[in-house]
């Protein structure tokens, strides 16, 4: 199926979210090592070798992320195979973001424009 070349928001290859997610990564890795300037190469292998090996284990359990709204704290799960690239850290704690829901599911704004879909639960007044 090729892509709807109306549509204005078509969607980034698998590819193209592998290489996202590494590149987020290798930048996770250079700030944990304290910013050393001249290890691009080290750590885009460790970032490439810790994504690839996520993306081939096997889903045992689902992540989670809780979003505060209107002072109510929602938990909702997603399946990180199946989360278009997220990684946890995309979103700073306390930074607004945008929400929708949809029955049982909780759709948040992702800072590229996509969203992260979750399955809400647990519901509950926020610092409960």
């Amino acid at each position: 199926m090729s892509p709807d070349p109306h549509d204005p928001s078509p969607r980034p290859s698998p590819l193209a979210d592998l290489h996202e997610a590494i590149r987020r990564r290798a930048e996770e890795i250079y700030a944990r090592n304290g910013k050393i300037p001249g290890r691009d190469l080290e750590n885009w292998a460790q970032a490439e070798q810790e994504i690839l090996r996520e993306s081939t284990e096997p889903p045992t359990h689902r992540s989670a992320i809780v979003v505060k709204v209107n002072g109510t704290e929602y938990l909702g799960e997603y399946n990180p195979a199946l989360s278009e690239g997220y990684l946890p850290g995309e979103f700073a704690k306390g930074v607004p973001v945008p929400v929708r829901f949809e029955g049982d599911k909780m759709f948040v704004k992702r800072p590229n424009g996509r969203e992260l879909e979750t399955i809400i639960v647990k519901k509950a007044p926020a610092g409960a």
